[in-house]
């Protein structure tokens, strides 16, 4: 799963954390992956997920490169999965520089991974991110996206197993997703299966038509049986501004 669980705006009224944080909770615990992906987490939130929600552990430091800030949370069955390494990286021309920024973007930007070990003993590597929201940063996008490839090219080894997720705040038709796929596959392209609305932003409304920008990219011998952009709600309120984006994947 991906899931941008929108920071902790005191401004979002009737959509504040304190409102929603256990319908968000609800919507994980339904879904029940056995890893995700969290954008614009904050530690009280993550730490509030992980209390609620004790079958799992999360990693991740802020964009800041402290805790004091969004992460780039991925949380993962304990019982599960088993961390073999993890680490960061900045979407910028210095990606080893915590909180570094380039092209002219408004926030730094990073990527924080994972390779997991299953209990029979298979691996697979997990990077989880989120591209620069401006309109005018599109070609920014595209740069972070050059940083994404660079680095896989440079850590996955070409047969291992690979999950990219994010919220990526680009079209399916857009240059960063047009990069990114000629090295991973789209997992809402490939699947047998497909559900939910056409968007993942939910605007707070239940918006069913708009741009698709949070993907769960992959590569490696998997089928991916069944996805769904989730429509999560409680009487017409909404966990979120984004929808999650749920994925199954099976071994061939």
């Amino acid at each position: 799963m991906t899931f941008n669980v929108r920071y902790p705006n005191p401004d979002d009224g009737g959509n504040a954390w304190e409102l929603r944080k256990d319908m968000l909770v609800d919507a994980i615990s339904e879904y029940d992956p056995d890893v995700f992906g969290t954008q614009e987490l904050f530690d009280v939130q993550g730490r509030y997920i992980a209390d609620k929600l004790p079958e799992y552990e999360w990693l991740g430091i802020s964009r800041r490169g402290n805790h004091e800030d969004e992460h780039m949370g991925i949380f993962f069955k304990r019982t599960k999965l088993f961390v073999v390494e993890s680490g960061n990286f900045w979407l910028s021309e210095t990606p080893s520089e915590p909180g570094s920024m380039s092209w002219d973007v408004s926030l730094p930007r990073m990527v924080t991974w994972a390779r997991f070990r299953d209990a029979a003993g298979a691996e697979f590597y997990f990077y989880n991110t989120h591209f620069p929201h401006r309109r005018q940063d599109a070609v920014a996008r595209l740069h972070c996206a050059k940083v994404v490839v660079e680095d896989l090219r440079r850590r996955v080894p070409a047969f291992a197993k690979l999950i990219v997720v994010g919220d990526f705040n680009s079209a399916a038709d857009s240059d960063a997703h047009g990069l990114l796929t000629t090295e991973l596959q789209d997992a809402w392209e490939e699947s047998e299966k497909r559900s939910g609305p056409q968007t993942t932003s939910s605007r707070w409304v239940g918006q069913q038509e708009g741009r698709r920008i949070d993907w769960i990219l992959y590569r490696g011998d998997w089928k991916v049986s069944e996805v769904e952009t989730v429509d999560f709600n409680v009487g017409g309120r909404y966990p979120s501004d984004h929808y999650p984006v749920f994925a199954i994947f099976e071994t061939k």
